[in-house]
């Protein structure tokens, strides 16, 4: 078990919640009343919660993970009780207090260990008792099946590509959605869910608002991009090999050793399209100067496992993904509790952030954003009735996307500033700047925005 941790903000435990309702039920059950043999210990809290059966529901949560486990029905991670375990230890040092481990929370805490280190043994090559490989042979075979419907998916699209531009941008508004949507489902009957999403946005271009032609002209030179990427994949170089396959959607895979560092936990949030939900979190290495986004997935109602506690750093590994963007990571072994962050990572002005995103494209010409830190700006409207984050010498300034100017991070961002300069991390592309952690040389610790 890990050594004490610093109890955590009220905002950090709400940043893992999986959704506003969890938020509000978790809240309810932030005071000590429906909660007995609450203790805290060695990186872990639990205890015990009355509920609408005779026996109270079984909390405990390991906070260097963090991970989570309750007696409830609940399918979402964290539940509420977790939650409400959590906002009661970090906000009444009474209501949760250094205590002895009970056996029921130990046995868990203890699993979990057991299973950590064996996983580490697995990397490193030490688990003598894992299972064989599967056939490579057979695994080769489903490879080529594979890549070979992929490659008839996308010798298909360059000819759909072509007969648009043959009729003319124009036309596009007149053949309907239901055409693109015809060719997504065959992506998908292909093995190539990442062209079919392309597609799809493809599709909703037309008629979407004044000067649509020329998006829809972009978004067709990114697709012919990919598509002629894919077919002719092997003569590009190694990374950018790899980014061709997971952006037609193979999965993506680990490559290199883990990389060991101070992890700042800067963002967390959750994207949702109808059938599976995708949580993002960014990290920023304090030692190394690296950036890491690690994926977690849930389906079927189920929240995403893994989450981090925004605004702490962690003393953990990361395995980082082939490709040539380099970000893609999976959460390795910790070292240690998570520890408050000491400040913003470094960072520079809204044309430093600018020229960063046009680099990663370089790399990689379908990344809609690049992780950046702005320093000394000022969130102010913009003529358009939208918001801009401008440099605080006025040199220069970032429009937000419409997603960010939509969302309460953007009133809390402001009320943050107060006119003043902030540090701001966020997402730099072609849509604008999403902000998501800020913060005040007056206000300590980080100010989540998601």
């Amino acid at each position: 078990m890990n050594g004490p941790g610093v109890r955590w903000t009220t905002e950090q435990v709400l940043a893992l919640a999986p959704d506003d309702a969890s938020r509000k039920a978790g809240g309810k059950l932030s005071t000590a009343g429906p909660w007995s043999e609450a203790g805290a210990a060695d990186g872990a809290v639990w205890g015990l919660c009355k509920g609408s059966g005779k026996k109270p529901y079984q909390t405990v949560v390991d906070t260097a993970g963090p991970a989570y486990k309750c007696s409830c029905p609940s399918r979402k991670f964290p539940c509420k009780h977790a939650l409400g375990l959590l906002l009661l230890w970090a906000a009444d040092e009474r209501g949760v207090t250094e205590a002895e481990v009970p056996e029921w929370a130990g046995e868990w805490l203890e699993g979990r260990r057991k299973r950590s280190e064996e996983k580490a043994a697995a990397r490193t090559g030490g688990d003598a008792g894992a299972a064989p490989p599967a056939d490579p042979e057979a695994a080769r075979r489903r490879a080529d099946r594979r890549a070979a419907r992929i490659t008839a998916g996308a010798t298909e699209l360059e000819q759909r590509l072509t007969d648009l531009l043959r009729g003319g941008l124009a036309a596009a508004e007149q053949s309907g959605y239901g055409l693109w949507e015809e060719a997504a489902a065959r992506m998908v009957d292909a093995q190539a869910p990442g062209l079919a999403g392309r597609v799809r946005e493809l599709g909703a271009v037309p008629g979407s608002g004044p000067g649509w032609p020329v998006r829809l002209l972009e978004e067709s030179a990114l697709l012919h991009l990919l598509t002629s990427g894919w077919l002719g994949l092997d003569r590009l170089p190694g990374p950018l090999a790899a980014t061709v396959r997971t952006r037609v959607g193979l999965p993506s895979v680990t490559e290199g050793a883990p990389v060991r560092d101070h992890w700042l936990v800067l963002a967390q949030y959750d994207t949702s399209d109808g059938k599976l939900v995708t949580r993002r979190i960014r990290l920023y290495g304090r030692d190394s100067g690296r950036s890491a986004l690690l994926l977690s997935f849930g389906a079927a109602g189920r929240s995403p496992e893994l989450g981090l506690p925004v605004g702490l750093m962690i003393d953990a590994e990361v395995v980082p993904h082939a490709g040539s963007g380099a970000l893609r990571a999976d959460w390795g072994r910790q070292f240690g509790p998570p520890g408050p962050i000491e400040g913003p990572p470094p960072g520079g002005s809204t044309t430093d952030a600018v020229e960063a995103y046009g680099r990663a494209l370089r790399d990689d010409p379908w990344l809609d954003s690049w992780p950046v830190t702005l320093r000394e700006v000022v969130p102010v409207p913009a003529r358009d009735g939208g918001w801009q984050l401008a440099d605080a010498d006025g040199t220069s300034a970032l429009p937000l996307t419409s997603a960010a100017v939509a969302r309460p991070g953007l009133w809390k961002l402001a009320a943050l500033s107060g006119g003043g300069p902030v540090s701001v991390f966020g997402e730099c592309g072609h849509r604008g700047f999403q902000p998501l952690a800020a913060w005040a040389e007056d206000i300590p610790g980080t100010v989540p925005l998601t």
